[in-house]
């Protein structure tokens, strides 16, 4: 007799692990066979980089989405009160509208001439015959602004509408762009994970620093909660005493207060879309250091790009902001003495760093 016991089921336990494995596996190399032999300490340093720059790329433009999320926030706020205020209008004239069509009703039915005949004081009847003209003349001034205001309420419904629709499409984007960059962090600690822990000290250590990704993912989907003005800290965690380099170049006015802004951050932790106090992204750093100075930058580093005075590299200043790479998805303030400081990626701390360890594209000097 066939036996009807129902097959195990695998635990909850031994799923998770084969399904981090088989992650694991697909991150490390596409179509990759076990029997392929392991990736080095190099081949995974040089994935775990990339992911973190693919990351860094994402971020700039998760904050372009979010800048763009509030700026049709601010718009559509706007033509929502003017849209209040034509509507109060609206009824304030179509109100004046009623007066004049009873007055034009209590006067209606008999004809202008057989009034003034049958008048008993004609002064008085031409009087309020001048009057009622003026009345007449009243309400065709107001059908005209009744009709203009009703055009202009059609109008202001139809940008509003266009407006929200575009806000919806921002909102998608830029949920979609959180995922994206908490997937990158998630590939990169998953690599992390198959290291030894001497080699994941090891690599971390060429990075100069002493944190995880996996810390910086978790406070990056705590930052993603809160607006970035509010942000929290990573998890406190034990980290190496970090080195400031000695920049002896005077600085004063705004850019110093910005560079001294900056470096007062060094050691801070990077997480993505934030802007301070605790915590900063590339371009949430420059900006908060500029605005300690007085000055507004925009939110991504293709923004700031264009937020000031380009300059050439051999005439670059302390303040002068740093653009980095092709796409423009990086960005330090210059300190002085060939040094920036940055907040360089997911990982990391905010930090100096040689002006030319990246490929410099553009030097910007902010007005």
């Amino acid at each position: 007799m066939a036996s009807h016991r129902r097959p195990k089921k695998p635990s909850k336990t031994r799923v998770g692990v084969l399904t981090a494995a088989a992650a694991t596996a697909v991150a490390l190399s596409p179509g990759m066979s076990q029997a392929d032999p392991a990736p080095s300490k190099d081949q995974v340093r040089a994935q775990i980089n990339e992911l973190t720059h693919q990351a860094e790329v994402a971020t700039e433009e998760l904050n372009g989405f979010q800048e763009k999320t509030e700026l049709l926030q601010g718009q559509v706020s706007q033509i929502q009160e003017r849209i209040a205020q034509e509507q109060s209008d609206l009824i304030s004239l179509q109100s004046t509208m009623g007066v004049i069509a009873s007055a034009q009703y209590r006067n209606a039915g008999v004809d202008p001439t057989l009034q003034l005949m049958l008048s008993e004081k004609p002064d008085e009847y031409l009087s309020k015959a001048a009057a009622l003209d003026q009345i007449t003349a009243q309400q065709a001034a107001s059908i005209e602004q009744i009709q203009a205001k009703k055009r202009t309420l059609d109008q202001e419904r139809a940008e509003a509408s266009t407006k929200l629709g575009e806000l919806e499409d921002t909102r998608k984007n830029l949920s979609a762009k959180k995922a994206e960059v908490e997937k990158k962090l998630q590939q990169a600690q998953a690599l992390l994970n198959t290291l030894t822990e001497a080699e994941r000290a090891a690599i971390l250590a060429e990075e100069g620093h002493g944190d995880t990704i996996e810390a910086d993912d978790r406070a990056s989907r705590d930052e993603a909660r809160t607006p970035p003005t509010t942000t929290k800290p990573s998890p406190t965690t034990t980290k190496p005493a970090v080195e400031t380099p000695k920049v002896t170049v005077p600085v004063s006015g705004r850019a110093g207060a910005a560079v001294a802004a900056a470096a007062s951050k060094v050691g801070k932790p990077y997480v993505y879309g934030a802007t301070g106090p605790n915590s900063f992204d590339c371009s949430g750093l420059t900006g908060w250091a500029w605005k300690q100075a007085g000055v507004s930058l925009p939110r991504t580093s293709q923004s700031q790009a264009s937020a000031g005075r380009s300059v050439p590299v051999d005439q670059i200043q302390p303040g002068d902001l740093v653009i980095y790479y092709s796409g423009m998805s990086h960005v330090g303030i210059y300190a002085g003495g060939g040094q920036i400081i940055h907040a360089p990626k997911p990982g990391t701390n905010v930090r100096y760093a040689p002006l030319h360890s990246m490929t410099v594209v553009k030097v910007v000097r902010p007005s």
